[in-house]
């Protein structure tokens, strides 16, 4: 399996959880769900996709605090 397939796939799972969770959702908790919404997604590649979240997509995702990712369309005008 090509591995940049694979981190296609957690990015793109990533990014559908933080859009469905309009308050942000801690690391821990993503790389949880992005681990049990496929078994085939190694537990390393999960935490260094979502480590590198904001980085890959810094037109979409923000850290609005230490831990606590969120998509930029969330963003409230006074953060």
């Amino acid at each position: 399996m090509d591995s940049s397939k694979v981190t296609h796939r957690i990015n793109a799972k990533a990014l559908e959880l933080l859009d469905q969770h309009p308050e942000g959702i801690r690391w821990s908790e993503l790389r949880a769900m992005i681990e049990e919404s496929d078994s085939e997604f190694h537990p390393k590649t999960v935490n260094g996709c979502v480590w590198k979240l904001v980085e890959k997509y810094p037109d979409q995702v923000y850290k609005p605090s230490k831990g606590l990712f969120r998509m930029l369309k969330y963003k409230s005008k006074d953060e």
